[in-house]
């Protein structure tokens, strides 16, 4: 494994070490809600107010919580008394719980909690490390790539589900089934990929309930918490059922049909290229809105909003429809790809075709180059790519720009019409031939 994922004297599969020096612990992101919950469950018994704190550590808590003795907790409960006796009794019901007891709020939220974990959390990490024979250090690894903050060594932060989990990524190295640097890769994609994901649908699932409840943002935030129960099993079958059929399409893009892609990508070069030791031959686009960062400075946060999610929207729909694959979004840019030049051109034609069309949106520079390419991480690298972003620069509004070796594999087919233009000086790659790319024969794209 590389020396950035494991440390050089600790695998996966080493034992636990004598002492595992930890590392430096981040700051609790909710250690103030943490505390409050403490606090709002103290009762007369000490012990049953300790439990209830150790239950609800969140996963960012790095920080002990202590329940204070007995004695303290009575002085907070008869604290809590003199403030409802002061308030009026029936008003301070109506907003504080009682001492020893929590809010609706926090019991539906911890009920949520319990059934996303599948359990309550019981297990410290050294706990949790041992039942699955690893060192802690070893185990940390993992967790860093789900992309888990540090906890301390007692805070109770873990479910069996956890332990479970655990011992399936690392089954799978103790059975040579993957190295451990790619069971480190793997179990990065997965993180990075559901948290991107989780994000998404909850901002989602946020706007539609203040368009749908006409509830503020932080409103809609909360109620989530109370609807999110009635939709777990649905988004969770649905998430499995995309995955087998992403994987299935990554396995005839990135496998079966890797080798006729390279083959097809020979004419017309020397081998020689930049990009020729890279393993993949794609067409790789750019499209880039015009003026969107002063558009984006007039307008509200609904508005923008709106606005990103259409381009956004857009720009999946017609690269889905072409069989290309969005790679990225960054802001006003998408970045795609497609298995042939003749795909690239007519999703690069679609696109700049939408956002002329579109009364919202603003026009779009498109650039599409015929080349290979290094795919990595959920992303792709290579000169074809930095090619690409380049020809976007130079790129009209409302136009596609090719460079000349993408004209060549585009040039026999009646769909496109090629037309030079002058050449340009652009960096890192010096004088390159730009050809825009124009709508010859047929209907293009089909949209629904």
């Amino acid at each position: 494994m590389s020396a950035e994922n494991v440390h050089q004297d600790t695998g996966l599969l080493d034992e636990e070490p004598s002492q595992v020096p930890d590392a430096v612990v981040e700051t609790a992101n909710l250690q103030e809600v943490v505390l409050d919950s403490v606090a709002e469950q103290i009762d007369a018994d000490a012990e049953e107010a300790a439990a209830n704190a150790e239950a609800w550590l969140p996963d960012s808590a790095d920080t002990d919580v202590t329940v204070e003795p007995q004695a303290d907790a009575d002085d907070a409960a008869d604290d809590a008394d003199d403030a409802a006796e002061s308030a009026g009794a029936e008003a301070a019901a109506a907003v504080v719980p009682p001492t020893g007891t929590m809010s609706t709020e926090r019991i539906a939220l911890k009920a949520l909690e319990q059934r996303l974990l599948g359990g309550e959390r019981k297990l410290r990490r050294r706990e949790v490390a041992s039942g699955a024979g690893l060192s802690l250090l070893s185990a940390r690894k993992l967790w860093r790539a789900l992309g888990f903050p540090n906890i301390g060594d007692e805070d109770v932060a873990f479910t069996e589900r956890d332990q479970s989990a655990l011992n399936t990524i690392v089954d799978l190295v103790r059975a040579g089934k993957l190295t451990e640097e790619a069971a480190i890769s793997v179990t990065r994609a997965i993180g990075q990929m559901t948290d991107r994901m989780v994000v998404w649908q909850i901002e989602a699932l946020v706007e539609d309930m203040v368009h749908q409840q006409g509830v503020t943002d932080a409103v809609a935030r909360k109620r989530l918490v109370s609807e999110l129960p009635s939709l777990v099993d649905a988004l969770e079958e649905m998430l499995v059922y995309s995955w087998r059929r992403q994987l299935n399409a990554g396995v005839q893009r990135l496998a079966v049909r890797a080798e006729a892609g390279l083959a097809s990508s020979e004419e017309g070069r020397e081998g020689d290229e930049d990009d020729a030791p890279l393993p993949l031959a794609r067409a790789v686009g750019f499209a880039d809105l015009v003026s969107y960062t002063s558009l984006s400075r007039r307008m509200n946060e609904k508005t923008l909003a709106q606005l990103v999610q259409r381009f956004e929207n857009k720009c999946a729909e017609i690269i889905s429809v072409g069989g290309g694959r969005l790679v990225k979004t960054v802001g006003d840019e998408v970045l795609y790809i497609a298995e042939t030049p003749a795909a690239g051109a007519e999703i690069s034609l679609a696109l700049c075709q939408a956002f002329t069309e579109d009364e919202i949106l603003p026009q779009a520079r498109v650039a599409m180059v015929w080349g290979r390419i290094l795919s990595r991480l959920g992303d792709i690298y290579g000169p074809t790519v930095n090619l690409a972003a380049r020809l976007t620069a130079l790129a009209d509004p409302g136009t596609v720009l090719v460079d000349s070796m993408t004209a060549s594999a585009l040039e026999q087919d009646e769909r496109f019409v090629l037309l030079p233009r002058p050449a340009e000086d652009v960096r890192g790659f010096g004088e390159i031939h730009p050809v825009e790319l124009q709508r010859g024969s047929g209907h293009g794209l089909v949209l629904d």
